[in-house]
């Protein structure tokens, strides 16, 4: 994948096996505060407009059970399958995974990333049928910006 600029811009590269979309965005916040509101499964739904609901715990080894207004009808069952606090979350399922990581960068301010690699043995079969992720993939690193950025400064 080419090198992901951090000015929220996504990028998608696609292959005949699989698909794979990154997001890169500053933040004027420790990563504490991102951290919090990526592991908040229950909050979601206030401050990401690209999510209607998480259900469960994101923390190790959970399950989750994420609605996204990109397939509203479809429910994905997900697990926890890394978590290393103001760092590294990773969750996903038998087709693809979704990697979030934050990196301080200067005082107070953290780059975050978000990657998703969808694919596998079938995964011609419906690639066309599954929609872009870029601006959802957009809209989520924006509203995780201002729900931060907005925490920090009351701080």
């Amino acid at each position: 994948m080419e090198p992901i600029t951090t000015n929220g811009k996504a990028i998608t590269e696609k292959k005949v096996f699989s698909r794979e979309t990154a997001v890169s965005i500053d933040i004027e916040a420790d990563k504490s505060i991102l951290w919090a509101l990526l592991t908040n499964a229950s909050d979601y739904a206030r401050w990401n407009s690209t999510v209607i609901s998480i259900e469960g715990n994101i923390r190790a080894k959970e399950s989750i059970v994420l609605k996204a207004k990109l397939d509203p009808k479809r429910a994905f069952k997900l697990k926890v399958l890394e978590f290393n606090p103001d760092s590294t979350l990773i969750w996903g399922d038998a087709m693809g995974k979704r990697v979030f990581t934050l990196k301080t960068i200067g005082n107070n301010l953290t780059n975050f990333t978000m990657r998703e690699k969808i694919g596998g043995p079938i995964f011609p079969l419906f690639a066309k049928m599954i929609p872009s992720f870029d601006s959802s993939f957009e809209q989520f690193a924006k509203d995780l910006k201002n729900e931060a950025e907005i925490i920090s400064k009351t701080k």
